[in-house]
């Protein structure tokens, strides 16, 4: 029986293919982050034109979101001309304000927290106390204090407590998620049957964590009935607490510093807000 013939070598030129392919495949996962971050990052300089087809790119709301960063940053810029050049936009601001949808909305709403010289700002943050999404009416009455305007005060003390979640349709309730759970806006929370067609979804419109229920799971629910108890997040707590820092009122103490004694899990950083709020309300108050 003869041996078996010794393998005949890789041909070189397959060789430079196999190198050329691994080579492409390594630049392509180096690539394809970079590529996902510049799309993403809302950091990226606009020039005016950019500016004015970002604005009004209905189709991708990302482009208009990364557009009012922009001009938000504009606004905030030290060099006066750069702040300057920011003013022409300002009619799409207000226009994205008040027909964008939810999420372009309350990002509208911060831009123009940014410049408390502009009186149609002004105006278009006190409608947007009435909007149906409360992460517009919240950040309008943040915005508002900007202005030195507390008509946002509620909201503002609503940012403190427990958020009642409604259902937004009749059915049967299916929970999706337990008690402490971290929620963000968006969240599925879980379902409302109908029976004859398909289930709605029930998501979250704000931040926080669920507290518990309202109702048990599989029961029957009428519109607009509490279904689900939210404790507001941390950012919610901290923003919240520095806006009273400048508008809070005696009434405002006792929640004030309850936070200020150090609720379960708060950061440090939020309890020193809460005294140094408690300790600004304190000194508003007229000596008696």
């Amino acid at each position: 029986m003869s041996a078996p013939a010794n393998p005949a070598p890789p041909k070189p030129g397959l060789q430079r293919r196999w190198l050329y392919l691994i080579l492409a495949l390594t630049f392509l996962f180096v690539l394809m982050p970079f590529l996902f971050w510049q799309a993403t990052w809302f950091g990226k300089p606009l020039n005016d034109a950019q500016l004015e087809k970002s604005l009004t790119d209905r189709e991708h709301p990302r482009e208009i979101q990364h557009a009012l960063s922009q001009l938000a940053d504009r606004i905030l810029a030290r060099d006066p001309s750069t702040r300057d050049s920011a003013r022409r936009f300002y009619p799409q601001v207000v226009q994205i304000a008040e027909n964008g949808p939810p999420e372009l909305r309350l990002t509208a709403a911060w831009v123009m927290g940014q410049d408390n010289s502009v009186s149609d700002f002004h105006q278009e943050l006190l409608r947007l106390l009435r909007d149906p999404d409360p992460m517009v009416r919240r950040n309008a009455a943040l915005a508002l204090v900007r202005f030195s305007d507390a008509s946002g005060l509620d909201e503002i003390r609503s940012m403190l407590q427990p958020t009642a979640i409604g259902a937004r349709e009749a059915g049967v309730l299916q929970q999706r998620l337990k008690p402490d759970e971290a929620i963000n806006v968006g969240t599925l929370l879980g379902h409302i049957e109908h029976g004859d067609r398909a289930a709605s979804e029930l998501r979250s419109q704000i931040p926080g964590t669920i507290r518990h229920w309202l109702v048990p799971d599989k029961s029957s629910v009428v519109v607009h009935q509490p279904i689900l108890l939210v404790d507001p997040s941390t950012d919610e707590i901290w923003e919240s607490l520095r806006a009273l820092y400048l508008i809070g009122q005696i009434q405002d103490l006792p929640l004030v510093e309850n936070f200020a004694r150090g609720a379960p899990n708060l950061p440090a950083n939020v309890r020193q807000q809460a005294e140094l709020t408690a300790s600004a309300i304190r000194s508003r108050q007229p000596a008696r």
